[in-house]
């Protein structure tokens, strides 16, 4: 099939190569020339494990291309994925500005009939907006779909290609027959492609994240009573996560989530709730608990350095919002940065993909290391925010001999605790005895 994905962010350019491993012509259009001339020559923008093989094979077979210009792009394309940002306004709501945009844009260029497939994050009737828009200048045959995408930043490529579901909205019998024919490959092992109409499809992305934004919260606020009670949320979580009704993913306690999805998407659901004149108490309260665990460990470590931080020199390691991505929005570290330097603490951080991204964001705020071990040195604590697989089996020995004393704050409880402490630790994790 011939595919048009207009934006190459984060889920353009995995939905963009993904369809074309599979066989499909896809032309990715972006405004951002830079870009383009980076994707065309190759150069891959984002880190995600598994997707620069895939988009390297694709380039070089003409399978995968890149163009600035729109109608360029969508001009042979049977199906248009709209993959555009949709950031959160002031209010929380969905910044709808740049999908309506080019859902204009198409109105004044399309000549034959089309799917438009809104694969960005949408509040519930965007679909009908989307249509309005183009509408306007297009009087042919056409229609729009809602198409979320469930990604996992660090496991996208093998989500995309291995879907436990794909969710598609639409009254169409004519689009449905084509979101058939694109997603078969997908779905051969028999996961299903569900059809329902656009609103239940748009609000079943919100509902999906927002679902596992509360079991994060839930499980922290377990983890912040286990503290005060004395009780071991490790053993606490293993008790509820073996029953199936509950199950054992998302209730591993930290420092809050992150993210381009579950923050954005939970203020936004909040937002759509309001409109509808409901209040969603229980996803505001999921947002008010995210936004204190992320600073959960400030008080642990300011009253082990008896409430003075002025001149603590600390070392971070962690800084994306979560492992195997260069992604710092939303992330925990930012905020322990932030508290740390108001309080007159210093910080030099490692982290394997993201220093580059909080470079461009806080520049010199902070310092950065080469490694894990040389972020310790002169350190008089480590501080854990990001649970990369190499920072789970650190040679402590090193640990112990670069910082000025064996101090460790694990924001991700990495460590066996009873172990760490028969090295000689100062050891505090998240809701652990």
């Amino acid at each position: 099939m011939k595919i048009a994905v207009i934006g190459t962010g984060y889920v353009g350019l995995v939905t963009g190569t993904c369809f074309a491993e599979t066989g499909n012509k896809v032309i990715c259009v972006d405004i951002d020339k830079a870009k383009v001339d980076k994707l065309s020559n190759g150069e891959i923008t984002i880190y995600e494990p598994g997707l620069e093989k895939l988009f390297l094979r694709n380039l070089k077979e003409g399978r995968l291309q890149f163009t600035t210009d729109l109608a360029t792009g969508v001009d042979t394309a049977e199906i248009i994925f709209l993959a555009l940002p949709t950031p959160p306004g002031e209010d929380g709501s969905a910044d709808l500005r740049y999908v309506l945009g080019v859902a204009d844009d198409l109105g004044k260029i399309m000549t034959d009939y089309k799917v438009i497939v809104d694969k960005s994050t949408v509040p519930v009737g965007t679909a009908e907006k989307v249509h309005a828009a183009i509408a306007a200048n297009y009087k042919g045959a056409f229609d729009v779909v809602s198409n979320p995408e469930f990604l996992r930043e660090g496991v996208a490529v093998d989500d995309f290609m291995k879907p436990d579901r794909v969710v598609v909205g639409t009254n169409s019998e004519r689009a449905r027959k084509a979101m058939s024919d694109l997603y078969a490959p997908f779905v051969r092992q028999g996961n299903p492609v569900i059809f329902m109409d656009e609103k239940s499809a748009e609000l079943t992305k919100y509902a999906a994240n927002s679902f596992l934004a509360t079991k994060i919260s839930f499980m922290n606020e377990i983890a912040q009573l286990c503290e005060r009670l004395g009780a071991d949320v490790d053993m606490v979580r293993r008790g509820i996560g073996s029953d199936e009704r509950i199950g054992k993913r998302f209730l591993f306690p930290g420092i809050g989530y992150g993210g381009s999805c579950f923050p954005k998407d939970v203020q936004a659901l909040i937002r759509s709730s309001e409109e509808a004149s409901y209040d969603f108490k229980i996803l505001k309260a999921v947002e008010d608990v995210n936004a204190i665990q992320k600073k959960h460990l400030i008080p642990k470590i300011s009253a082990f350095f008896n409430n003075d931080l002025s001149g603590k020199h600390f070392a971070l390691w962690g800084l994306a919002f979560k492992p195997n991505t260069d992604d710092i929005r939303e992330a925990p570290a930012l905020s322990i940065i932030d508290e740390l330097v108001s309080r007159g603490s210093t910080i030099t951080a490692f982290d394997p993909e993201a220093m580059g991204n909080v470079k461009k964001l806080i520049g010199d705020k902070i310092s950065y290391a080469s490694s894990q071990y040389d972020a310790l040195k002169n350190a008089d604590a480590l501080i854990i925010a990001t649970e990369w697989s190499e920072f789970r089996t650190p040679d402590f020995e090193m640990i112990g001999s670069n910082l000025k004393a064996k101090v460790i704050f694990d924001g991700r409880n990495l460590f066996d605790s009873k172990y760490i402490l028969e090295l000689g630790y100062h050891y505090e994790s998240i809701g652990r005895p």
